[in-house]
């Protein structure tokens, strides 16, 4: 009877304690947890009014594991550079450079040119970029100032030229809005790009109203423009809500909106309205200073395009400055995300295909390529290279489709490299105006290797990234 009664009272206890026990088949693959997150997540107070989509494919096989509204196209901001990078990388080569030239019209006699000193650009976003020891303004100038010198010039009876017209008069893509055309991250490309095609405004708010917002210093100093300062003083915490109205070939810029008071940010950067007029009024500046002086003022081409003018034939060059490789510049492009360098990567794969170096070309080679490779071109509706625009729309099933081939190709370890970490994933993040957006790869601690997509566009409020981390940690 008593081995009867413990019997019964064995099964009992492991009945009780059986659900404490780890069982295999109730544990939650990924997929799963990634569902309920995802669930979780649209029926947050955020995304109420929301459209998200999430595409996650098997790296290995390019199986989808887990998608939603992934056929659906949305403003990708940044996140567009993952598929601007990939093209760039198969059309150009990861060893693909810019040629800069600097040659002269004319004819040299006893030291004086009698003719017109011509920088000509082809669209190296790098050059005088303080990323690159190579391409730093002032290395720039020096190898400029020695190639004069070796040509024996002493004088110049004509102008010094910043050439630009490679890419015709046309400069900020269409679909670029006009609150971010004349600050640094909308700086128009340009086939003469200078210093990353910006300059520095630092700031400082005062508590008295007279003015409310002193301008302190301009970096490097700007002599040829107007600035308008239009800044009010915001509250303390409020931080930057400054923005530049300058537009292309403008030579007057209006600042709007408010800097606040004890911000630590020493100011703005703001988009150059003329680069190629820029270089060519440092040089000139920088002969003036060393005793070689021009008779006329310096000019970018695209000006004297406007006032129809031509751009006098080259009598000789003397010197050719090479840019860092595609590869070095695919690394600034994702990790500090410079939508300079998108656009210009755009125009320089149009002038690649042999065709007029706009972004409306460009982005038709991007989808082309793509479209060839078997993407629905009408998922890749491309507007710029950078993800500026709001007009952009692709699908996260096409940007991951792009995330997947990309692996089978040569320059994918630097590819790869290029992408930030966020979130302890290799992800290239995109944000701009109620658009949030990853991008990228994950390996799991269990080796399993996934290809992640996800976008949320016109959610409400803010700090929505961490929500989003919270949806992809379930692969972790």
């Amino acid at each position: 009877m008593d081995n009867l009664f413990n019997m019964k009272f064995k099964h009992f206890a492991l009945l009780i304690f059986l659900p404490l026990l780890p069982v295999k088949g109730f544990t939650q693959s990924p997929v799963q947890k990634l569902e309920a997150a995802f669930q979780e997540f649209t029926a947050d107070p955020q995304t109420r009014y929301a459209i998200t989509s999430l595409c996650v494919l098997d790296a290995g096989t390019g199986k989808v594991l887990f998608a939603r509204n992934e056929n659906i196209g949305l403003a990708t901001a940044s996140t567009l550079k993952t598929i601007t990078s990939a093209t760039a990388f198969s059309l150009l080569g990861k060893d693909f450079r810019y040629q800069t030239t600097l040659s002269y019209s004319g004819n040299i006699s006893n030291g004086v040119l009698k003719g017109d000193l011509i920088i000509t650009g082809s669209g190296d976003p790098t050059l005088a970029s303080s990323r690159y020891p190579q391409s730093k303004e002032n290395n720039i100038l020096n190898q400029w100032v020695a190639a004069v010198k070796a040509a024996g010039i002493t004088r110049i009876e004509g102008r010094v030229i910043g050439d630009d017209t490679a890419w015709g008069t046309s400069s900020t893509p269409e679909g670029w809005i006009w609150q971010d055309i004349g600050n640094y991250y909308g700086a128009a490309p340009s086939a003469l790009t200078w210093r990353e095609n910006q300059f520095d405004i630092h700031l400082r708010a005062n508590r008295s109203e007279d003015p409310a917002v002193s301008i302190l210093n301009i970096v490097p100093s700007m002599p040829y423009l107007k600035i308008v300062n239009e800044l009010n003083a915001g509250a303390e915490g409020s931080g930057d809500n400054a923005y530049a109205y300058l537009p292309p070939l403008s030579s007057i810029a209006y600042l709007r909106g408010s800097w606040a008071l004890g911000i630590r940010k020493t100011g703005i950067s703001v988009a150059l309205p003329d680069p190629a007029y820029d270089a060519a009024f440092r040089l000139q500046d920088t002969l003036k200073r060393l005793g070689i002086s021009s008779t006329q003022e310096a000019v970018s081409g695209r000006k004297i395009l406007v006032d129809n003018g031509k751009i006098p034939a080259v009598t000789e060059k003397i010197s050719t400055i090479s840019s860092p490789s595609l590869s070095e510049m695919i690394y600034w492009f994702n990790k500090k995300s410079i939508n300079l360098y998108g656009e210009n990567l755009l125009r320089t794969l149009a002038w690649k295909a042999g065709k007029p170096a706009t972004t409306k070309n460009g982005a038709a080679v991007e989808t082309g390529y793509w479209a060839g490779k078997g993407l629905d071109k009408n998922a890749l509706n491309i507007i710029d290279g950078s993800g500026l625009s709001p007009a952009t729309r692709v699908t996260t099933s096409a940007m991951a489709s792009v995330l997947f081939q990309a692996q089978k190709e040569d320059w994918f370890s630097d590819y790869y490299r290029s992408l930030p970490e966020n979130n302890g994933m290799q992800l290239k993040s995109g944000t701009i105006s109620d658009v949030s957006a990853f991008a990228g790869y994950y390996t799991d601690p269990a080796g399993r290797k996934y290809i992640i997509v996800i976008n949320v566009n016109n959610y409400s409020g803010s700090g929505i990234n961490k929500k989003l981390f919270r949806v992809l940690d379930a692969l972790k």
